[in-house]
């Protein structure tokens, strides 16, 4: 072996372990499409190449879709470069080069990329440009993947005979059973359908099957008091047998049978589920049936809220509601930290740092960014962090990091005119508190003090109101400590002058 060969082996072996470490973060179907790419090395006949998988890009990622590909064949990368976005179940992700390779083969792309199952090779890399033609008509078959449609379909469809189909081998050898509504209307026209295939349950003739054979003007043969439906060996053996029908003459010719044509008014469009709120779905359907959810809630003054607002407005600190809530919810954890905590795999773990998700709302759905170590930031602080992260999430460029995890969330719906409602919990999250908006109502201050005269009691007022429940994990919290958070959170809100401390 000349020294020009050893080195080219030695090149090879480099960059296949340097592929092994790199699919490492694919999870198991990665590592398993990695090692297909490798065995198609040796055994193909394809010049030496690399099939790059659908990386799994968050630990929850089951399928991804292409958005855009930022690479093209012929062109070359090197290790940190941008081939493409990749949408997950959360956000868009850049999908990073961990090597320097050239393009030879984009396997998936528009249509074929939605939906894609982690580990189905989606491109092939080459290290020598001249190697590129020769995969001019490489498909994914060739590299042993599915392809995206079937890897999102994954679904055996039966061939079905269409409605009111005569199988004129088969009239007798395998007749259907007549279900009720089939045999009391084609003995009521005097016709025999047990020659038809029906389109019910184990070959059974339905009522369709006999209205649709008449509509298309299928001839029928007469109905006799002798003519019964033989019951074939896939039929059940426990069918009910079904009394016959009184004989009625049989009409000279079929009879045709009006169907009512329905018609609806409008227009509509059909508007495919995006993967994320599919997730979504998956997730609240999970939480709500998994864990014992319980509900406390707490009416809060947002008077001295408003007042300390216009304080920092006059000088030029602009921060809202939901930035003064976020850092009394911070605070309020920090006094009552079993509330934050979180429940992974029967264990109760409590959070050391205040980690508060927000749910902002996206075109393609919620999303629950985090603002780390939330109590230990100052209130414009919090406020530039939200906005950043609320940009960044609409725009689908949020990081994994920045959206997983988190130890409490918070979900205000009071800039949408919602007065109260009930938040799902957000597992492995013991707790998520839900906001509305502030309604007037005639508030008393303080208690009513029997030491003093009705002239001296506090007058009534009309407060702004703002009404906050926390739904909550029963096998993590209990009712008394949620009412101590519920407390603290109140108290803070209260004297807002204490969240600038």
């Amino acid at each position: 072996m000349t020294f020009q060969s050893q080195k080219r082996l030695l090149t090879i072996l480099a960059r296949q372990r340097a592929n092994i470490s790199y699919v490492g973060n694919f999870g198991a179907a990665g590592r398993s499409a990695l090692a297909n790419s490798l065995a198609l090395r040796c055994m193909s006949s394809y010049p030496e190449h690399t099939l790059y998988p659908m990386p799994a890009l968050s630990p929850t990622m089951e399928t991804g879709t292409i958005a855009k590909w930022n690479m093209g064949t012929g062109d070359l990368f090197a290790a940190g470069d941008v081939i493409c976005e990749i949408e997950t179940d959360k956000a868009t992700v850049d999908f990073e080069a961990q090597d320097d390779g050239i393009i030879a083969k984009i396997l998936l792309d528009g249509s074929n990329a939605s939906d894609v199952d982690v580990g189905v090779p989606i491109c092939v890399v080459v290290e020598d440009e001249d190697d590129v033609a020769a995969f001019a008509d490489f498909t994914i078959e060739d590299a042993g993947g599915a392809s995206a449609s079937d890897s999102a379909k994954e679904e055996v469809t039966e061939e079905v005979a269409p409605a009111g189909s005569v199988a004129p081998t088969e009239l007798l050898s395998e007749a259907s059973i007549l279900m009720p509504g089939a045999r009391f209307l084609s003995q009521s026209q005097g016709l025999d359908a047990t020659v038809l295939k029906g389109s019910g349950k184990d070959g059974r003739v339905t009522k369709g099957d006999v209205i649709q054979a008449l509509k298309e003007g299928v001839a029928l043969p007469a109905w006799s008091a002798g003519a019964t439906a033989p019951i074939s060996a896939a039929a059940p053996a426990a069918a009910p047998a079904v009394p016959s029908a009184p004989q009625v003459s049989a009409p000279a010719s079929p009879v045709d049978v009006t169907i009512p044509t329905i018609t609806t008014s409008g227009e509509y469009e059909d508007i495919k589920n995006n993967g994320m709120r599919k997730v979504i779905a998956k997730r609240l359907t999970e939480s709500k049936s998994t864990v014992p959810h319980f509900y406390a809630s707490t009416e809060i003054e947002l008077d001295n809220i408003m007042k300390l607002r216009k304080k920092l407005a006059a000088m030029d600190v602009k921060v809202s509601v939901n930035d003064l809530i976020i850092r009394g919810s911070a605070l309020a954890l920090r006094d009552v930290p079993e509330v934050n905590a979180t429940y992974i795999n029967g264990i109760v773990k409590m959070s050391e740092t205040v980690d508060i998700s927000i749910a902002v709302a996206t075109p393609g759905g919620l999303i629950t960014p985090i603002v780390p170590h939330t109590d230990k930031l100052g209130l414009s602080d919090i406020s530039l962090k939200v906005k950043d992260l609320a940009t960044r999430a609409r725009d689908g460029k949020l990081a994994p990091e920045e959206y997983q995890g988190g130890s409490f969330c918070i979900s205000n719906l009071g800039m949408f005119g919602i007065n109260e409602f009930s938040a799902v919990i957000n597992p492995p999250q013991a707790a998520i508190l839900a906001v509305g908006g502030g309604v007037k109502k005639v508030v008393l201050s303080t208690p009513y003090d029997e030491n003093k005269g009705i002239d001296e009691q506090p007058k009534p007022g009309i407060r702004n109101v703002m009404t906050a429940r926390l739904s909550a994990d029963r096998r993590v919290v209990d009712e008394p400590t949620v009412g101590l958070f519920l407390s603290a959170l109140r108290y803070y809100l209260n004297k807002p002058e204490l969240l600038m401390l």
